[in-house]
């Protein structure tokens, strides 16, 4: 079928670049679509860096990108649930050869002209969704809600903050006021994301740096502390912080990933509190059909989560520029 491009990463420090390579054919179960637009996330930055290892892997190289939105180009043998021409986002992750895997950590990904997915994983998109916009739902909105509806548990009115108002935090925001958490607390150390969670929704949005932050965090929260805090940050002091603000029986949920450890310095606190850290990683299946027809019936804004566009030819400069924080940016895309 030719050729294509495709931003690859070759493992045990290797680098990362953009290169020529041939298009997959759908096997049997599959489909081949044709990708629209493609997510950068963190985590990408993080398998570049080294921090996380594309591990198990075929081969030393693989193509990253695990939100990606497209059309349907390919049925492989026996597919009939979906055809030629269909609108469609992936999920970010499927079984392959028996083993439950991440498109674009485990397998290959969507930061490419074309890729494969499991006639399974693909989930149709409704009319109106652009591809920008549907591209980031596995992940940059798929994680935060598992994280707020099945981890933490959220339920109305409970006082709920979130650490780091970044790609994955600022749905966090846009989440929590949807399911009925009250007060929503954002905390983070950039004036800018502060001031775009207060825009999403969040009844306040403080500076963790504050040397007023306990009291600031209590004057909203009431003298118990929050009930349920989502680190999204990855980054210890952040999680220190957070577990120091619990209510009694309040949650910690872990969704940020770093390699540095974690320590709960207080254990008797801790245990008399009966409080809880929970780690957490991406979605269910039906998350992501849950989250596509919220936005397609308009429950759900994502038209200000796109904060930049690259062609994939500039992945690399996408990258960079996530990676520095440019423009502070929810997501970047990529298209081919």
């Amino acid at each position: 079928m030719g050729t294509m491009l495709a931003a690859r990463l070759t493992t045990d420090g290797g680098g990362f670049a953009v290169e020529e390579v041939p298009v997959p054919v759908p096997g049997p179960g599959q489909v081949l679509v044709q990708v629209r637009a493609a997510g950068v996330c963190l985590s990408d930055v993080h398998l570049i860096q080294g921090m996380l290892k594309p591990q198990p892997l075929a081969g030393d190289k693989v193509t990253l990108g695990h939100e990606v939105a497209g059309v349907v180009r390919a049925l492989g043998d026996g597919v009939t649930s979906v055809g030629t021409g269909d609108h469609v986002v992936l999920q970010g992750g499927e079984l392959r050869e028996g083993v439950r895997g991440t498109r674009g950590v485990n397998f290959d990904g969507g930061w490419a002209e074309y890729a494969l997915a499991a006639a399974g994983a693909v989930v149709q998109l409704p009319p109106g969704i652009p591809f920008e916009q549907a591209c980031i739902i596995p992940d940059a909105v798929s994680t935060p809600w598992a994280a707020i509806t099945s981890s933490a548990a959220v339920r109305p009115a409970e006082a709920v903050a979130v650490w780091g108002v970044g790609g994955l935090g600022a749905h966090a925001v846009q989440l929590l006021r949807m399911v009925g958490a009250c007060p929503i607390i954002a905390v983070d150390p950039l004036a800018a994301a502060r001031e775009r969670a207060l825009h999403l929704g969040a009844d306040a949005a403080l500076d963790p740096a504050d040397p007023e932050f306990g009291a600031n965090l209590r004057a909203v929260a009431g003298a118990g502390g929050i009930t349920a805090a989502l680190d999204f940050a990855g980054v210890p002091a952040a999680r220190e912080q957070a577990l120091a603000s619990l209510a009694e029986r309040g949650r910690l949920v872990l969704v940020g990933l770093t390699d540095q450890p974690f320590t709960i310095k207080d254990n008797a606190w801790f245990c008399r509190f009966r409080q809880q850290v929970i780690g957490h990683y991406g979605s269910r299946p039906e998350d992501l059909s849950d989250l596509v027809a919220l936005v397609g019936r308009r429950r759900l804004d994502l038209s200000g989560s796109v904060s930049g566009i690259f062609p994939l030819a500039e992945a690399a400069r996408a990258v960079e520029a996530l990676e520095r924080k440019e423009g502070n940016p929810i997501r970047l895309i990529l298209k081919p």
